[in-house]
């Protein structure tokens, strides 16, 4: 019989930085250009495992929480009576459970095999979206959303760590924004699945709107089966990778592990002063501001665009068919300001210039004499997903670019996304029915915290500078002095020889 490995077993083998904490990894010697050649081609097989896989989760993952819009206005609001209200706290309750649990759902992550994990979650909730189709009340919708917050929870911050394992930092933004503009896409896909969905409207005795729920439930839980056979867990144990590809990654890993000196400690065991160091890092908390310039929005955006659409003169059915126009747009400027910001090599202006594009989508919406100037209402949609959904890539990966060691990275991504997506609570009530068609809080609240973290970014850009700068001013032997190599290696960003991306 296999003998069980214990946790700890687990976790070092499937440790995506598998890699000795004193020596990077060797390689054997050939030239750099042979070296980097090697390494693209590596690259691209993880990219054609790894990439595709997120993207569809994620675009499952956002539409199963946001198709709630679709379903209301394809007359899920009439069948259960739900009133205004009602409505605003189905959608707020999907968020408590969901931002609570995503810290310890990373603890677990780095405890055991991610494909498993991943592939428990997206089940899970696959079921409950299922369960949701059959509501027959207001209270079962409530609990169903409680608990598709629950299930969901995971995933998100699950994925983009899973991204730190396989990709440096000048990498990694371009490769989230591939799987997250499925965020756009799913937007679009959701309305295209409802417009057809909802003319079933009757079948089985189920209105349209509930075959939106079991459908794409059933598609979701069926996705997540296959997960354990073909979601990569590390470089370590990935078969479509050979020994010296595997090898070679996790030297270019060790080597863009943000010192001067190219080592952190990355076997390192949980400790709670991981958990600490990361709950008292204020660069979480500007990156939390930044967030909630994306989740208040955008989320208040997915659940209120198909009625701000239906507003505007168009049939229920051509309302979900005209959000694609604007979610495709969205995902196409998130991958190529991805792409900038590694090419560049920086974070902050791809923060701040895209924050400054949904700015102006928010003022002309709150400028318009609604309801008049339909054509110029649907203009300034475009510009809202074409700001928020590259701000919040930037985001995600310049904290994750400047935390280290691996636990404190876990931990302190799922922190900021824990807290950040609180931000989705607000959003679900800030378009309310009696404002209608010009949503003055919505808009005017949008405006406010898409400012709130331009400002954010603003104040971290220049504290990392000072930080790089005082310790460029160290020499290395005043800081040998002062610290072992055992300590240096534990410190991870704290230490002299961290360089923070700016």
């Amino acid at each position: 019989m296999e003998k069980l490995m214990s946790p700890e077993e687990v976790r070092k083998v499937h440790s995506v930085e598998n890699l000795p904490e004193n020596d990077p990894p060797s390689v054997a010697a050939g030239s750099v250009e042979d070296e980097e050649k090697e390494a693209r081609i590596a690259l691209r097989k993880a990219d054609m495992r790894i990439l595709p896989l997120l993207t569809v989760l994620y675009v499952f993952s956002f539409m199963d929480r946001s198709n709630i819009g679709n379903a209301k206005v394809a007359g899920m609001n009439k069948d259960l009576n739900l009133t205004g209200t009602q409505y605003n706290l189905a959608l707020t309750v999907f968020f408590f459970p969901y931002s609570l649990l995503e810290v310890p759902s990373n603890v677990i992550l780095k405890l055991t095999r991610p494909s498993r994990w991943i592939a428990a979650l997206v089940i899970s909730w696959g079921t409950v979206l299922t369960l949701q189709g059959i509501v027959k009340n207001y209270e079962q919708l409530i609990v169903t959303r409680v608990f598709l917050g629950i299930t969901e929870a995971g995933f998100f911050p699950a994925a983009t760590y899973l991204l730190t394992t396989w990709y440096c930092r000048w990498e990694y933004q371009t490769r989230v924004a591939i799987f997250f503009s499925a965020a756009s896409l799913a937007g679009g896909f959701s309305g295209l699945l409802a417009y057809g969905i909802q003319h079933m409207e009757g079948v089985a005795g189920l209105g349209g709107w509930r075959w939106i729920f079991i459908l794409e439930g059933i598609m979701t839980v069926l996705i997540g089966t296959i997960l354990p056979w073909t979601l990569p867990d590390s470089p370590a144990v990935a078969k479509f990778l050979t020994p010296r590809e595997k090898e070679l990654i996790q030297q270019r890993l060790q080597r863009d592990s943000g010192t001067s000196e190219g080592k952190v400690a990355t076997e390192e065991a949980f400790q709670w002063r991981y958990l600490r160091a990361a709950l008292l890092d204020y660069k979480i908390y500007l990156g939390i501001i930044m967030f909630w310039g994306n989740t208040i929005c955008i989320y208040a955006f997915s659940f209120a665009m198909p009625t701000i659409i239906q507003q505007l003169g168009y049939s229920a059915a051509n309302a979900q068919l005209l959000t694609i126009p604007v979610y495709f747009v969205g995902a196409l400027a998130t991958y190529l300001f991805a792409r900038l910001a590694d090419h560049k090599k920086t974070r902050w202006p791809f923060v701040v210039i895209p924050f400054c594009i949904s700015a102006v989508g928010f003022i002309g919406l709150l400028s318009i004499p609604h309801p008049k100037l339909p054509g110029l209402t649907y203009a300034m949609l475009f510009f809202v997903p074409s700001g928020l959904y590259p701000a919040v890539i930037g985001c995600i990966s310049w904290i994750s670019n400047n935390l280290a060691p691996t636990w404190k990275r876990a931990v302190g991504m799922a922190l900021l996304m824990s807290i950040g997506n609180l931000g989705g609570a607000v959003g679900a009530n800030i378009f309310l029915e009696s404002q209608a068609p010009r949503y003055p809080l919505g808009y005017g609240l949008s405006l406010a915290v898409v400012c709130a973290g331009v400002g954010a970014a603003m104040v971290l850009r220049v504290v990392v500078t000072r930080i790089n700068t005082a310790r460029e001013a160290m020499s290395d032997d005043e800081i040998r002095a002062k610290y072992s190599h055992d300590q240096l290696l534990r410190m991870g960003d704290s230490s002299p020889f961290y360089r923070y991306v700016k």
